[in-house]
């Protein structure tokens, strides 16, 4: 089968050799795997960072978020057969979805939705688990529930950023603030639901202010950190909680003790990596986000198709995503021959 790879980590996304295809085996399935043809699939920011700074042991495939049909299935599958449709952000660990074919463990794939073409679905999966876990698993608020309560969202017009407006709007009660930076990123997240949009570019206290907030009870903090840390701190309220899910180069807790704030990290290959006992919890919530898109409650984030699965497109798609500067999710489809 066609895949697309990085033998070197490092090189510039304008090099052709930074991702290019060559010819590898089509992949077996193990006893609780699948093995999916894929149609669609979406490029994340994890991509990049794992092409520019992890050397592989040999060509790599990257990529995790696809959508495609189940062609085999292992001895002990419950949940799936050959011929269903499948949706997955899969296992960090293992060959990424970069490719005409690609296996995962049935226990974190789920049942796309039905009302989306498998380009649009693609673009769910990674953010719909992060988001979900940050919001109900890190954080633990209830669904229907933190009335009352406020949730800031910094970067909230990214990938994960998209979806956790719509999960904390839809799902819960409590006060949604987005922080976007551009004219299109902050009618991007005013559209998905978000109660207030502020700009990180700018001190973070005198907007909430103006909003009508003086602290927030919650924040998720998507990317930069180490940049608003302090802001974070002095903006939250005392007992209040910080999850996040970047790479800050040094981050200080210290400043969380006297206000008692907890820290959370999430990170949604923790499940996978350690075959952890309740992997299957990812199965469930992917069939959950397809139920709740086909009842209109939640939409694609996807915002750019690429065209076909290609080393060209895949290394547009990089780029793109390395400007820091993406509206929602870019998804490719279609393997091009």
């Amino acid at each position: 089968m066609k895949a697309i790879v990085y033998t070197q980590a490092g090189l510039p996304i304008g090099d052709p050799q930074s991702l290019h295809e060559i010819d590898v085996p089509v992949p077996q399935p193990g006893l609780r795997d699948l093995l999916v043809r894929i149609d669609a699939i979406a490029v994340n920011p994890v991509d990049s960072k794992l092409r520019l700074g992890v050397a592989p042991t040999g060509p790599r495939i990257l990529g995790w978020d696809a959508v495609g049909i189940v062609e085999a299935v292992g001895a002990n599958v419950e949940f799936f057969q050959v011929g269903d449709p499948v949706w997955y952000a899969g296992d960090i660990t293992r060959p990424g979805c970069y490719a005409e074919y690609g296996v995962v463990d049935e226990r974190i794939a789920g049942r796309p939705p039905k009302s989306l073409p498998a380009a649009s679905a693609a673009a769910l999966p990674l953010t719909a688990i992060t988001a979900w876990e940050l919001l109900f698993d890190r954080l633990r608020v209830p669904e229907h529930g933190g009335q009352g309560q406020s949730l800031l969202i910094i970067g909230a017009a990214g990938g994960v950023g998209s979806i956790l407006v719509q999960l904390a709007r839809k799902l819960t009660g409590l006060t949604v603030i987005g922080t976007a930076s551009r004219a299109d990123t902050q009618a991007w997240v005013q559209s998905l639901g978000a109660h207030h949009v502020i700009d990180h570019g700018k001190p973070l206290k005198a907007q909430l202010t103006e909003a009508g907030l003086n602290q927030v009870d919650h924040v998720i903090s998507l990317n930069h950190t180490e940049t608003y840390f302090e802001q974070i701190v002095d903006l939250l309220k005392p007992q209040g909680q910080l999850a996040l899910i970047d790479d800050p180069a040094r981050l200080d807790a210290m400043p969380l003790k006297r206000k008692s704030i907890s820290l959370h990290w999430e990170f949604m290959f923790t499940r996978s990596m350690y075959q952890a006992s309740d992997m299957r919890a990812q199965h469930d919530l992917l069939d959950r986000v397809a139920a709740l898109v086909d009842e209109g409650i939640l939409v694609s984030t996807s915002r750019q198709n690429l065209g076909a699965i290609s080393a060209e497109n895949l290394r547009h798609a990089h780029a793109l995503i390395e400007s820091n500067k993406t509206l929602g999710k870019i998804v490719l489809e279609g393997f091009r021959h």
